[in-house]
């Protein structure tokens, strides 16, 4: 879904050539209909099975956006020349990028391209965010969460994201206590990869996410395509990807390129 920050978040899915405005339809009776079809979100191509939220297997297998060092960008690989494609890379890695703290289920470390901001942490259904350092590439941005994810959870429990608000924090205390604990090895990157290249933020703001939800779940049923062609049920919320209805959660972002139809009543 395509989002907006605004209060509270706005939702759009794309269906065919449209965009679905979503949260018009809380409330309301929601059917979504797969027609077991997929096609890659890279390439177009029609595949029996999607990988990695979308793309088809040769994409899978070639492109840079599915390497590993995405999920672990403290392996980035662009400066040993080693880059899938050297060009995405340059694009997507070689640029700047931020570490910051976000509550959703608890207090985690996370970063993302300064592009991605606020849609990183709404689609991870942040209730609060703070920036708290810019660096100038992805693997400096890797290497920093690795030292800071010793002290403070880099996960998202997505179960507990959907059961309610998390309780408030003052993040930017989270921050100075972190900051603090990791001065040596903040220090040592520096050394390594210059004085500049990473930027502590110690006034940015604290950013506050609502989201569009009317009621919470009491029990969390994951709801799945590949096990059911059609999902019926009343859009009580949504958060993060999540649509939340009344038989259950259903993780949009999961089935990107499945070609569903949606009716509403």
């Amino acid at each position: 879904m395509q989002v907006e920050l605004s209060s509270p978040v706005s939702y759009h899915l794309p269906v065919g050539d449209e965009l679905l405005a979503m949260n018009t339809l809380i409330g309301k009776n929601v059917e979504l209909q797969y027609h077991a079809e997929i096609h890659c979100v890279a390439c177009g191509r029609k595949t029996k099975k999607s990988f990695a939220q979308g793309y088809c297997y040769p994409c899978f297998r070639d492109l840079a956006e599915c390497d590993l060092c995405i999920m672990k960008p403290e392996t980035c690989h662009y400066v040993a020349g080693t880059c899938r494609q050297p060009d995405w890379g340059l694009a997507h890695c070689m640029q700047a990028h931020y570490v910051y703290l976000a509550n959703s289920s608890g207090v985690k470390v996370g970063i993302t391209r300064g592009t991605q901001i606020p849609t990183r942490w709404i689609d991870q259904g942040a209730g609060q965010a703070l920036p708290i350092f810019k660096v100038q590439t992805r693997l400096q941005s890797g290497l920093l969460e690795v030292e800071l994810k010793k002290h403070v959870s880099d996960r998202t429990d997505w179960r507990k994201m959907l059961k309610g608000e998390p309780e408030s924090i003052d993040l930017s205390e989270v921050r100075d206590r972190l900051v603090l604990e990791s001065a040596p090895v903040i220090e040592s990157l520096k050394q390594q990869f210059g004085e500049a290249s990473i930027q502590f933020l110690p006034d940015t703001p604290q950013v506050e996410i609502q989201y569009p939800v009317e009621d919470y779940p009491l029990k969390l049923k994951s709801l799945n395509f590949d096990k059911q062609e059609k999902i019926a049920g009343v859009l009580l919320g949504i958060k993060g990807q999540y649509l939340i209805l009344d038989c259950g959660v259903l993780n949009i972002r999961k089935f990107s390129g499945y070609n569903i139809s949606v009716s509403m009543s």
